[in-house]
């Protein structure tokens, strides 16, 4: 469970496990002050993510929690896609939320996390005082609309998302390189266009094992992650887009309703979740505002890609702790 780095802003987070809803969940945690900042990492990360973050967050008197989410790092691994739903995944943290004694946490969330951020917004606004959200802006549900289908038709089988529904098939291709380069590959994506990969040759060229990191990521990092997902697998974490439809059945009685926490919203402009069809007219024309009515800032973060929070966790950590302080 410990993390790569000793000294300087990793000293002093602990590790633990705490049985949520069924399961365990591995907790990272740094500062004992009385307000909780709950950090949510996405895919292919960990809480390890948000190790920058942490530091920061505690150096302020914050008391910040990052578990892996199910399926990831140290946390379990339940086999069935079906146990990946968002009413599974808000179970895991309304449990977490009360063992660490709070009513209500800060929330932060980035990629999948942002999109399990907003499903703890929509399900159990009452536990939530704010929320920092990266990368994935809110998307309404739309009845008779299912996502897989959505996105098949818009981008045919050999888009990620829809490549990732065969059962076994991107841990085939991942399993054709090395850990460690598969994680390269993701982390280091830059690309805002849409991810596309044809089933002979999925993954495409794996970097070469000596490329040139960009000078926010390090040897040691994407070996910390290689270690954990050679344990865990990528399964767990594949079988959140796996339960995507299912997300769509079970959430129609929220259809409609809106996020009602104030909420400060954060993106590259080279994300590909930034330029996703339809995104940028919803976030900057008014369909943002009305479904988020209390979002109180965008920031457009020109030059960063999807990894934002540790591209600039600088930027990240004085934007997060900007924001909750008010409250």
């Amino acid at each position: 469970m410990e993390w790569p780095i000793k000294d300087g802003e990793m000293a002093g987070i602990s590790h633990r496990m705490v049985p949520v809803n069924g399961i365990n969940l591995h907790v990272a945690e740094k500062g004992d002050g009385p307000d909780v900042v709950l950090l949510l990492h996405g895919f292919p990360e960990l809480c390890y993510s948000w190790r920058h973050q942490i530091a920061a967050l505690a150096a302020l008197g914050y008391r910040a929690v990052a578990p892996d989410l199910r399926g990831f790092g140290d946390s379990d691994v339940p086999a069935d896609p079906s146990a990946y739903t968002m009413l599974h995944v808000v179970g895991d943290l309304v449990a977490l939320i009360e063992s660490l004694g709070q009513d209500k946490v800060f929330v932060v969330g980035h990629d999948w996390g942002a999109m399990v951020a907003w499903c703890l917004c929509m399900f159990r606004p009452d536990k939530v005082r704010a929320l920092v959200n990266m990368s994935v802006a809110f998307r309404p549900r739309i009845p008779g609309l299912k996502p897989v289908e959505a996105l098949r038709a818009a981008f045919g089988d050999d888009y990620y998302i829809c490549a990732f529904q065969e059962p076994g098939r991107t841990e085939a291709e991942f399993a054709r390189f090395s850990t460690s380069l598969v994680i390269k590959k993701f982390l280091t994506y830059h690309d805002p266009g849409p991810v596309i990969v044809p089933k002979d040759n999925g993954f495409g060229t794996a970097p070469a094992q000596d490329a040139a990191l960009p000078s926010w990521l390090s040897e040691e990092d994407i070996n910390y992650y290689a270690s954990k997902f050679e344990k865990s697998g990528f399964t767990g974490g594949l079988n959140y887009y796996r339960a995507l439809d299912l997300n769509w059945e079970l959430t129609a009685p929220w259809t409609g309703v809106q996020i009602k926490v104030p909420v400060k919203f954060i993106v590259g402009d080279q994300d590909l979740a930034f330029h996703f069809p339809g995104v940028q007219d919803y976030i900057h024309n008014g369909g943002f505002k009305r479904d988020v009515p209390l979002l109180e800032d965008i920031v457009i973060m020109k030059g960063a890609g999807h990894f934002i929070n540790q591209e600039k966790p600088q930027e990240i950590s004085n934007m997060i702790i900007q924001f909750i302080k008010k409250f």
